[in-house]
């Protein structure tokens, strides 16, 4: 097996699937309609819903690693969508496009589940929902403005659940109240991956991993993109690096915040998750600025993950991100409050994911200025399960010149604002992520946060929540 020791459970459970599985290396040069950069799930959407417009291109993505190894192989596997994040979409986009995103998402969350099971990919697909909960007297009613704008606009996916339904289905009393969306779901994310990668290559897709882009030359028609042993001559090319962009696209470089995710998940234990009511697909959230979340998985795992935890300097790929997670007592502490009769000791393994946490908390899609026949989306911040789905749709919609919802979309249109410069980016981000641990930890224990920490806070909240890598 191809896999390392640093990457995700998720990821190592996939590739033992694949015991045989050939590595494709690119050693000759090629030349293509289209290059992809990324074999992750955008890359993956990109090249996939391309072969389904236009059969005939020929389509080459190239892998620094292994499909799936990057984010889209180590978040937590809840798909969610954008009906949570609807006033910042409103403000950012108008009410229009605000209220098509949020229903786009939610059909995303079928269009993906139908793909699955129409190319038969076993990615432990369950459609069984989420729940967002108050885990603290301040966490309480902090759904409501969102909920009764997606009232007014007639799109409101989400229901009240009493609170012994919340406690009961969410296998834990620490949650004072919660809302139930039919609309999500979760899976296995590296299985997902894995399965875009033989569907693509079926449909003609040329998928070449452990070939990195060296270099590429953007003033030149066709774009020449270089790796190790072989150039691309490419008409055009598609971005789809995510957290990795900057590094690799300087101009790109204050556009997103590199911030981890961390998740723990245990050794199996069906019996327990059967006592405590876990036993379906559903995702839960909590009411953080920097959430938890869980959820259990079909063999009788608990997986628990937290955001906003490491923030990178430079937004430089730091090999944190390929360790186990360095912030294990934050995970075992949440363990032991959420479910002090499983214990942390239950935990198997940990992980960390980078996640690209743009300005506005959405992703962004665009052209390189220098040349258009380059495109690229990054940001996900954190919601790139189902949205990526989105991505696929906006990239390939612009390689193909079309004229549709996709590419007027303001989404389109490149980023919306910037982080500050280094060094205040990485000051500001801790100075903030501090603050928020010291208001939430005292909200905690039903005590009222220092000012100061509350006034620094309330920075976070112009990219909404930062939720799972």
């Amino acid at each position: 097996m191809h896999t390392s020791q640093h990457s995700s459970f998720w990821f190592q459970q996939a590739m033992a699937r694949e015991p045989d599985a050939a590595v494709n290396v690119l050693q000759q040069d090629i030349q293509v309609d289209v290059c992809i950069l990324g074999g992750g799930y955008t890359g993956l959407w990109t090249a996939i819903q391309l072969k389904q417009k236009e059969p005939s291109l020929q389509i080459a993505v190239i892998e620094k690693s292994l499909c799936g190894s990057g984010a889209s192989g180590r978040n937590g596997g809840c798909m969610l969508t954008w009906s949570t994040k609807y006033l910042s979409l409103k403000k950012h986009y108008g009410e229009a496009e605000a209220k098509r995103l949020v229903m786009a998402s939610e059909q995303a969350v079928e269009a993906i589940d139908t793909f699955c099971q129409h190319h038969q990919i076993d990615a432990q697909l369950r459609r069984h929902g989420t729940l967002y909960t108050a885990t603290n007297p301040a966490q309480m009613g902090n759904l409501d403005p969102v909920l009764s704008a997606l009232d007014n606009a007639g799109i409101n996916a989400w229901q009240a659940w009493e609170t012994s339904r919340v406690q009961s289905s969410a296998g834990s009393d620490v949650h004072l109240e919660g809302h139930f969306s039919g609309a999500a779901a979760s899976v296995q994310p590296a299985l997902l991956a894995r399965g875009l990668k033989r569907v693509a290559e079926e449909m003609g897709v040329r998928i070449y991993e452990q070939t990195p882009m060296t270099a590429m030359d953007s003033n030149t028609f066709p774009v020449t993109v270089s790796t190790p042993q072989a150039q691309i001559q490419a008409k055009k090319v598609v971005v789809a690096l995510n957290a990795w962009t900057p590094a690799v696209f300087p101009a790109l470089k204050n556009t997103v915040v590199l911030v981890s995710s961390d998740m723990a998940i245990t050794r199996p234990i069906p019996t327990q998750l059967e006592k405590l009511g876990l036993n379906d697909g559903k995702s839960v959230v909590d009411g953080r600025t920097f959430v938890h979340y869980y959820r259990s998985t079909p063999d009788g795992r608990l997986m628990l993950g937290k955001g906003g935890n490491y923030f990178a300097f430079a937004n430089r790929m730091s090999a944190v991100f390929d360790q186990p997670s360095r912030y294990q007592q934050i995970l075992r502490s949440a363990f032991q409050r959420f479910f002090p009769a499983i214990g942390p000791e239950a935990i198997e393994t940990t992980w960390t994911g980078a996640s690209d946490r743009s300005a506005t908390g959405m992703p962004f899609f665009g052209r390189f200025p220098e040349n258009p026949a380059i495109v690229y989306g990054l940001g996900y911040s954190g919601n790139g399960v189902v949205q990526s789905w989105i991505g696929g749709q906006i990239l390939s919609s612009l390689i193909l010149g079309e004229d549709n919802e996709w590419t007027r979309s303001p989404l389109a249109t490149g980023p919306v604002s910037e982080f500050p410069p280094e060094p205040f980016r990485w000051f500001g981000a801790h100075l903030v992520r501090n603050a928020i641990r010291r208001k939430e930890f005292a909200e905690d224990k039903h005590e009222t946060p220092r000012w100061i920490d509350r006034q620094l806070a309330k920075f976070a909240n112009f990219a909404g929540k930062a939720d799972k890598a």
